[in-house]
């Protein structure tokens, strides 16, 4: 029995060698491109050519808005400065994509300490932009910690919850909580609610995968719900947020102006370069581009955005029903619902259905941190949903006991 199970494995690795069919290439980035999830690349490139034409329709609205006195600015400036930071990261997320996953945890746990690091020295050396310092000034352009942070820290988080695995004794639960304290903390401080919230929001999540006990989980979204109301009533930036979204008070003109114009294109939009309120939007390029799109492509344009996130999304979750590593599919689901949640934050505020929170549409909006942190955060998913095709499509890979017996 054992000299067969072991003939029909060595078969089947013979079987599941590239060289005996076309696809012969053994190098990194041959192995790369079978193994590769084509169909999620194809996706987020799609994503991307989206938001050039985006940020092509919005960057004379900005360029106007900060060109004054002596100072003109190119048109078309935003949209030149958007291919360079896309020509930068594109190579960035294509090497990650190729790298090993045990790889992948070092640098994460490591980008994670310095990305931790950075955020404590923004309120001291950072730079203050619209009345939050979240920023280092590079000179070449702005340097946000807190965007890089995401993606190695949902990484990190999932190597640490994964660890569960192997040692159930282990206070997870306690130091994963003390690690969110600890940047919530610091994130409120520049202030940026916002992406406190995103980042508590994917803790949950990837607690309840990893299993955690359902009475944790309830008294955790009881905690964020006290958590909300204690920071309506003591925290400055939610009061004037939550004031403005739900009582109309305050500062409302600019969730009310992005909704007036993404609804002025109709469903098929007044056509490139024709819009004319975008030129009133505070930041077109950036935290309002999804209503610039509705006024110059029209709703349909935005149902066909917010379909392909949400396509993003599905194919990841679907792809991770067969993945056998605990570590690979928290990492890979908590990537992907950070992105998909920003991505439907970003889009409710622009509907008015969200406070105005000034956050980015991923891969949409002009950003050189954005485009670069959202490069490193897709690399990273895309290579923990790389997968050997042979290995699944080879009748040699046989059953014994219920489980798949591999060469």
């Amino acid at each position: 029995m054992n000299q067969t199970i072991t003939g029909r494995i060595k078969a089947g690795a013979a079987w599941a060698d590239p060289n005996r069919y076309g696809r012969s290439d053994r190098s990194t980035v041959g192995r790369w491109f079978w193994e590769i999830d084509r169909v999620l690349l194809f996706m987020l490139a799609l994503l991307i050519g989206f938001g050039l034409i985006a940020v092509a329709a919005a960057s004379p609205a900005v360029a106007q808005r900060y060109s004054g006195g002596s100072v003109r600015i190119d048109p078309l400036y935003y949209f030149y400065r958007q291919i360079i930071w896309i020509g930068l990261s594109m190579p960035v997320m294509i090497a990650i994509s190729m790298q090993p996953r045990s790889r992948l945890r070092r640098l994460s746990l490591f980008g994670a300490v310095i990305c931790v690091a950075a955020l404590a020295l923004v309120p001291w050396f950072g730079t203050e932009v619209n009345g939050a310092k979240r920023w280092f000034n590079l000179g070449i352009g702005l340097f946000q910690p807190s965007e890089f942070l995401k993606p190695f820290f949902v990484v990190s988080m999932a190597w640490l919850l994964s660890l569960r695995e192997t040692d159930k004794s282990l206070p997870i639960f306690t130091l994963s909580a003390g690690i969110i304290g600890v940047v919530a903390v610091m994130l409120m401080r520049q202030p940026d609610f916002g992406s406190t919230i995103i980042f508590a929001a994917v803790w949950v999540a990837m607690l309840a995968i990893a299993g955690l006990n359902m009475r944790i989980l309830i008294g955790l979204g009881i905690a964020g719900v006290v958590g909300i109301v204690l920071a309506y009533f003591f925290y400055d930036v939610a009061t004037a947020r939550i004031d403005a979204f739900i009582f109309g008070e305050g500062d409302n003109f600019q969730t009310e102006n992005a909704m007036r114009t993404l609804t002025a294109g109709g469903l098929f939009g007044m056509g490139p370069g024709a819009g004319t309120r975008k030129f009133g939007l505070p930041e077109p390029h950036t935290d309002y581009i999804f209503s610039v799109i509705g006024e110059e492509f029209g709703l349909i344009a935005c149902l066909m955005i917010a379909l392909l996130y949400l396509g993003i999304v599905a194919r990841v979750l679907i792809k991770l029903l067969d993945e056998e590593s605990s570590f690979a599919i928290l990492a890979a689901a908590g990537l992907v619902i950070q992105f998909g949640l920003q991505a439907l934050i970003n889009m409710a505020v622009n509907v008015q259905i969200a406070p105005s929170k000034g956050m980015t549409l991923p891969f949409i909006s002009y950003g050189g941190s954005s485009m670069l942190a959202l490069s490193i955060a897709m690399g990273l998913l895309l290579a923990f949903t790389r997968r050997n095709p042979y290995l699944t499509r080879s009748p040699y890979v046989v059953k014994w006991g219920g489980e798949s017996i591999r060469g």
